[in-house]
């Protein structure tokens, strides 16, 4: 049992030995500051979007890093899963992009507007967060170039041929929804086989009016212009 003494030297002991780690955190914190914040990209459109972030109240039914509603989908990453040009076009029509389902305001924002807000969402992305928010920790990826083939994995097994090259467009739009060769978002079937299933013709008219074909589907109207739908067929048909 301690004497009064030496239980007041092992308290003052221990109060100073975790006040010094304290400090020493806090002076290690905010050393990384600059370099985990992504302070140097912080420019005057991602300022911008910031105060409009702000003054919408987006946090209201969004979160991003942690903090805010949990109403509507996390925005910390949304850049690098949904795609710049994505968020663009959702946020001119977000009914449009999901007919009957999505219940974000329309905002009528200006094309600078948008842009001051994608560049501080794709700002918050870029921060080091520590590997916040967690990737799923089942992967679904593929070899890089190439489509799984059913049957044995030994070095004699046959390989399928190497998925053609996408179109721009198909990378900045299709993938934020769809899988080719386990890679993309999974709102919407992988489309690994298509061109088995449906005609260029169907395809076409699909990409064009989506509710003319399906009444009632989720797929969106997207803003393509005719070569756009063109070079995206072209690819589909590729996926056999």
């Amino acid at each position: 049992m301690l004497s009064k003494s030496q239980a007041k030297a092992f308290f003052l002991g221990g109060t100073a030995l975790f006040s010094a780690v304290f400090l020493g955190l806090t002076v290690d914190t905010h050393r990384q500051m600059a370099e985990r914040t992504n302070e140097q990209e912080l420019s005057e459109s991602v300022i911008r979007g910031k105060e409009i972030w702000e003054r919408e109240n987006c946090m209201g039914c969004h979160t991003i890093l942690g903090e805010g509603a949990y109403y509507a989908p996390d925005l910390t990453k949304v850049v690098d899963k949904r795609g710049e040009e994505w968020i663009r076009i959702f946020m001119k029509d977000p009914q449009a992009m999901f007919p009957g389902e999505r219940k974000m305001v329309q905002y009528d924002f200006n094309n600078q507007e948008m842009d001051d807000i994608v560049a501080f969402l794709k700002w918050v992305g870029n921060i080091d967060t520590n590997g916040w928010p967690p990737e799923p920790n089942i992967s679904t990826s593929t070899i890089p170039g190439t489509r799984q083939v059913e049957g044995p994995t030994l070095p004699e097994a046959a390989e399928a041929p190497a998925v053609a090259e996408a179109p721009a467009k198909f990378k900045s739009l299709c993938v934020a929804c769809h899988q080719v060769d386990g890679k993309g978002g999974n709102v919407g079937p992988a489309l690994d086989g298509v061109a088995s299933r449906f005609d260029r013709e169907y395809l076409v008219r699909w990409l064009k009016d989506p509710q003319s074909v399906k009444p009632g589907t989720t797929m969106p109207k997207l803003p393509l212009e005719e070569p756009e739908v063109t070079s995206i067929v072209d690819y589909l048909m590729t996926l056999k």
